[in-house]
């Protein structure tokens, strides 16, 4: 029981610390000589990346971001396999390194406990966590997207409908009760904190203030 306790808390702590690895701030201070965090939405995610430094930036964020999510949930499920009993569900290892890889990026212990808004960790993570669910989840952005331009209107929409998604597939291909539990729960988690970490962007929303995909920001031009 001992050894299960200490797999939980070494799962807890990859993923935080790996979440933590903030690629927004580091690419930003490493190729840009700047803070990402000192300009538009003072995020440090892919969307105020691109809008500050350029789609090259944008890109490689959200490649480091979706990576480290898919890593965290991949190293949780490989140290739940050490478990001696059933004590946990083994879908506890991977929302548990799933969330704690979003937590991480919201709040690096590296950089300030300032980062993004873990849309794309938590993609990352829901990648590795349940694939077939991906493709679903892209099409609800997409549909969100492609007519407002607004990456974090399809960001909060996704985040939202992913506890029913993960719900609905549990049930479908019956799930054991225990499991069914510990994946919606997580689901909801991860989403309540996408959400959160999006209640600046709801009020922009409202106001009409909100960043569009592909037009310049207040604070001037997308720099190359």
């Amino acid at each position: 029981m001992l050894m299960d306790i200490l797999i939980v808390l070494a799962v807890a702590l990859e993923a935080y610390l790996l979440g933590s690895i903030d690629t927004g701030i580091l690419v930003s201070k490493l190729i840009y000589h700047d803070d990402v965090r000192k300009h538009g939405s003072g995020a440090a995610g892919m969307t105020n990346m691109l809008r500050t430094f350029g789609k090259r930036a944008a890109a490689m964020t959200a490649a480091g971001d979706v990576l480290k999510g898919v890593l965290a949930v991949c190293i949780g499920r490989w140290l739940f396999t050490f478990l001696s009993g059933e004590l946990f569900s083994q879908y506890l290892g991977v929302y548990l390194a799933a969330i704690l890889a979003v937590v991480g990026h919201l709040k690096p212990i590296y950089f300030g406990f300032k980062g993004g808004k873990g849309v794309l960790v938590a993609g990352g993570a829901i990648l590795a966590v349940q694939p077939v669910l991906f493709p679903c989840l892209f099409v609800i952005f997409l549909i969100c997207l492609i007519p407002t331009g607004m990456v974090s209107l399809g960001s909060i929409v996704m985040a939202a409908c992913y506890p029913f998604l993960t719900l609905g597939y549990g049930l479908l291909t019956g799930l054991p009760g225990r499991d069914l539990a510990v994946t919606t729960i997580g689901a909801a988690i991860m989403a309540v904190m996408v959400l959160y970490m999006h209640r600046s962007n709801f009020q922009r929303i409202r106001e009409g203030k909100e960043y569009r995909f592909g037009r310049k920001g207040k604070d001037g031009q997308v720099k190359k």
